[in-house]
Order: structure tokens, then sequence, then C-alpha cells
């Protein structure tokens, strides 16, 4: 597949990460973002995957997503690590590589001589990223996923309500957990350029959740009131709902500031509610929501939903309709701003996936190139590497290597 071009693309040597070489051995969610993060910055991502292909390439229902959405602007080479020659040629490459990104189980690459301590014999610069479910302790050796690590860190509790721990709609630890493991390495390549040696960069889900449930862990620090979980603690502003238009369609509504109640009082010709004690701060109209939410319920289901967020666009009120992810397709927003673009799914249809959501001296990070079908820069990558058309063919017919038949 030759690379695409499209109106956000950007070519490879005009991005950060221009000459920078990752290897990626991944698979599933937290890797690959780390992978995908890096190759929309410019880096030229290698994706090592099985004879098979990345299995995220064949899941169904929840995951179908993962692979169309982590693998853009990637290379494919299939390499049978098993293989023996499959695991010298993955030393070769790794020997002429800035960094390598793994997020196997724990001491799955080093028991097959692809750790750490083995690739830096040969690479002293190699940036060598980890993607784990947890850093080094007691619990290191357990097997981790993103709803795993979510209820032993409290994100769970505090996401739903009472007695009903619920996981996050999104991947969001292994999001975040690949995007730590990327500032790990920019900040090792900013090293490097004073050292002139690579390191060993572990990131984990288990610590991303606590990190992110920081600042709960805070606030009992600070109150020592233990927090309930979000649907049910006390928020801190009086109006922060969900209200209903004139056409029954739900939208949130936050009045954050006295004079945001303010500038909402004089727009909608609510004096009498200016000079009302029970509405003249935010802690009064807290005490007040009994009656407060109520009355504006009522002003907002006369109006229709078009109204009422233009209302709150013109006041400068934090509002937001309730979308589903797939409505953002059509969000006009992300249209104008270029935050889409668009991918070739394995039966051809084109599929338009966010992108990083970044810019960068006015312009987005987009799709220079699309999804690899399962090893089909192999022939090209080897080449590079040095190795010759003959010694590809030996390995290939050794089943060492997949070059591709053009199918995902």
């Amino acid at each position: 597949m030759d690379e695409q071009s499209s109106p956000s693309s950007d070519t490879q040597k005009d991005l950060p990460l221009s000459g920078i070489r990752v290897i990626e051995i991944c698979h599933m969610v937290m890797g690959p973002t780390c992978g995908l993060v890096l190759a929309d910055l410019g880096a030229d991502v290698i994706k090592i995957e099985p004879p098979q292909g990345d299995a995220t390439r064949r899941l169904i229902h929840q995951g179908a997503g993962f692979f169309a959405s982590s693998n853009r602007n990637k290379r494919s080479l299939v390499l049978d690590l098993n293989h023996p020659a499959a695991l010298k040629t993955a030393k070769r490459l790794v020997a002429g590589a800035d960094v390598l990104i793994e997020n196997l189980r724990p001491g799955g690459l080093q028991k097959k001589g692809l750790g750490y301590d083995d690739l830096r014999i040969e690479n002293p610069g190699l940036i060598y990223c980890g993607l784990k479910g947890f850093l080094p302790g007691p619990y290191g050796h357990r097997t981790a996923l993103d709803e795993v690590v979510q209820m032993m860190g409290g994100l769970a509790y505090m996401t739903g309500p009472e007695g009903r721990p619920l996981r996050a709609g999104a991947s969001v630890t292994d999001i975040l957990g690949g995007v730590y493991g990327v500032v790990g390495i920019l900040a090792a390549l900013h090293e490097r350029e004073r050292t002139g040696l690579g390191q060993e960069i572990t990131s984990a889900l288990f610590e991303t959740t606590v990190h992110l449930v920081g600042q709960h862990m805070t606030q009992y620090a600070v109150t020592g009131v233990e927090p309930g979980p979000m649907p049910e603690r006390p928020r801190a502003w009086a109006v922060y709902d969900i209200f209903q238009s004139s056409e029954n369609v739900d939208i949130f509504i936050g009045i954050v500031t006295d004079s945001q109640w303010r500038a909402f009082c004089e727009t909608l010709g609510k004096d009498d509610w200016l000079a009302d004690p029970d509405f003249v701060s935010n802690a009064s109209r807290h005490a007040a929501r009994d009656r407060l939410l109520p009355l504006l319920q009522g002003i907002f289901g006369e109006m229709t939903t078009s109204d009422l967020m233009d209302t709150c666009e013109h006041i400068g009120l934090p509002f937001a309709p309730i979308n589903k992810p797939h409505d953002l397709y059509d969000d006009p927003h992300l249209i104008a701003s270029g935050g889409l673009d668009t991918v070739t799914l394995p039966d051809g249809r084109k599929a338009q996936v966010p992108l990083l959501p970044l810019e960068m001296s006015g312009r987005r990070l987009g799709v220079r190139r699309d999804l690899p079908h399962i090893g089909e820069q192999s022939r090209d990558i080897l080449l590079e590497a040095g190795l010759t058309s003959d010694e590809i063919d030996e390995l290939i017919d050794d089943g060492a290597v997949n070059q591709g038949d053009g199918r995902s």
C-alpha cells in the first residue's frame, strides 16, 4: 500500500521525530498507542507482528476498532520470534534503532534474548520502553488489563454509583499509560543528546490509574473525609446538571461562578433571582438546589435545543450535548478543525479516525501512511537493514519471515 496523500498529511521529514526509528513489539491498546503517538510525530515505527498478525486485527465487538485506531503511520514486518533466524534478524534491526517498545508479558522478550541488557551491548544508545501492568514490586508478575487496574486502583469505584464499581467508558488507562511511555521516551531521547546513552523505561497500567485518582487520594489527605463515587459525591457547584430542552434533548449545563450566574440572570431577564438571598452566591444556591433546579428546568424546557445551546454560548456558560461516540463523525468542530482523517479498512472501506489532540505550528498530525497489511513492508524493511534478497528469500522459505499476502 502506498503512502497516503491527504490534505492533513505531512511529509516524514517535516515532523518533530523525523529520523527516529522505533521497533514496536506490541499488541492490544497500551503498546500500540505508544507507537501511534511516536509515528504520528514522525518516527519510523516498524511494527513487528507474529505470523498470524496482531491479534487486534481479528477482534470483534468492543475490540473491533483497536487496530484501525492505533496503527496508522506504521510499517508492518512479520517475524516469528519463536524461530532462531527471526530472533537474529530482530536483533539486527534493533541494533540500528533508536527505540524499542514492547508490552508482552513480564520477562517474555528477555527469555528470547531481546531484553534491554542483551540489546544495549550492541546498541548502547537504545531506549527500551516496556509497557506493563505494574512497575517492579510485589505485583510485577501479575497479568493486568485496563479493567483490572481500574478496579484495584480506585477508578472504577469513583466512576460508578455506590456499590456498583464501573470501568470508564474508554480504555483510558491503556491509552494514558501509552502516552506516559511516550513522555519517558522523549525525555530519554533528550538525555541521550547529552550522554550518548539510552536507558530502560517502564510505564505501567496500575501506576497510571493511581496517578489518575491522585486528586481523590489527596482530597482524603487534606480533608480526612473519604471521597465518595462521582455520581453521588457532593458537587462543588450549584448548577452542574443535565437539563432537557423543549424537544426532550439532554443538555449538560454548568454555572460555576457568580459572574456566570449574574450574566445568566441578566440575559434571561431574571432580575428577581439576582435579588433573591437564596441565590446570591454559589454556596447559597447550592443549599437551595431543591428549589432552584426545577425553576431552571422550567425555563430550559420551553427553549428549543438550538436556542438553549445558543443562549449558553452567548453567556459563556459551559454546556454540552450528550453525544454518543459515533455522533462525533458529524461534529462541525472536528470536521472544520481537521480532527479526523481517513484510513482504509481490511475490506476496502474507508473509515475516519480521530487524530492526536495536538496542533503544532498550526497543523494537525495526520495520516501519512495507511493501515499496513500483515507483513506488507517486510521485504523493504529487511533490505534497509542490509539483508540481501537471497537472505530474505531464505528467511521466508524457512518460515521466519512473512512478506505479506496483501490481506489484513
